[in-house]
């Protein structure tokens, strides 16, 4: 894809990218980070202050719910690395540029409120977080799949209706009523921005449907949470999927699956020859996931029952 045809899709979406910031504007509740800390249950830990140091025993957390909630406090904070691949793909002024700020200064809220919230519940080690932030943005974030504006819509559709369910699911597994409105209220950030993507991918599918199908089956088909690069990735990320809050039976069910159907992907007409070769992709792609979280579901409940 030349510099010349980004730029052509970027200037014919641009009108989509201003009619579905607007929408979000009007409909978004803007909402203070420091309410949902509950600071009055926090005490100092050891150091300058003369606290006490953490303990294991300290948190009530199940340990899944501990590791989806690392795993998500250490990706919201390499936004600046998501913030810089999305700025240079889609530009930084006009209608794209005030939407990525906009989303930034959104995201930005979710890295704040949940250390504030795990260091006030002591629910995790915050030696041990404060390590991995480091290690992990210290290695940063890179695409290495956005070969176009619309792969870039196509993954962020994705991965935002991804993180909302991850985020929903911990809430509801977490045993603490506060942490379940907090997970929520950042869950409906992300459902927000998941439809501003969606919609805007959608309208991409008339404007450039061999290009849009294209972007979907590369993504759909080499997907990876913006969290893999965490240390410790793989052994937590199987304890969370193993939970229920997010495997790969929950990918297909709640954000592959529907998205499909939203997007008309498998009515779609009117393809050339690469944008069917592209649909056929992705019908394989999602006989493919289905029968990975067939498996993936009967190993968890043999698992649970013991055998």
């Amino acid at each position: 894809m030349t510099a010349t045809s980004a730029d052509s899709m970027l200037r014919e979406l641009e009108p989509s990218v201003e009619r579905l910031l607007n929408r979000h504007l009007n409909v978004t509740q803007d909402w203070l980070p420091h309410q949902y800390v509950p600071w009055g249950e926090a005490r100092d830990f050891d150091g300058p202050w003369g606290g006490d140091a953490w303990e294991p025993e300290q948190s009530a957390l199940p340990r899944a719910v501990q590791d989806s909630l690392i795993i998500n406090v250490l990706t919201e904070d390499n936004l600046p690395s998501y913030h810089f691949e999305i700025a240079i793909r889609l530009g930084r002024d006009g209608a794209w540029g005030a939407w990525v700020h906009r989303w930034t200064a959104e995201e930005d809220r979710h890295s704040f409120v949940l250390r504030a919230f795990l260091h006030a519940r002591r629910a995790v080690d915050p030696v041990v977080l404060e390590d991995l932030r480091l290690r992990n943005m210290a290695s940063g974030w890179f695409s290495r799949n956005w070969f176009t504006p619309l792969h870039t819509l196509a993954y962020a559709t994705v991965q935002e209706l991804a993180t909302r369910h991850a985020h929903r699911n911990t809430g509801v597994l977490c045993g603490d009523r506060l942490g379940e409105r907090l997970m929520t209220r950042i869950a409906a950030d992300e459902n927000l921005h998941m439809l501003f993507y969606r919609e805007l991918l959608a309208d991409a599918f008339q404007a450039f449907p061999d290009d849009a199908m294209t972007a979907l089956a590369d993504i759909l088909g080499d997907f990876r949470m913006p969290g893999v690069g965490i240390p410790g990735f793989g052994s937590r990320a199987a304890r969370v999927a193993a939970a229920g809050i997010y495997n790969p039976a929950v990918h297909h069910e709640h954000v592959v699956a529907p998205l499909l159907r939203t997007l008309s992907v498998p009515a779609a007409t009117g393809l050339g020859p690469v944008g069917r070769q592209a649909q056929e992709r992705i019908g394989l792609h999602e006989e493919q996931l289905k029968s990975r979280a067939a498996r993936a579901r009967d190993l968890y409940e043999r698992t649970r029952a013991g055998r």
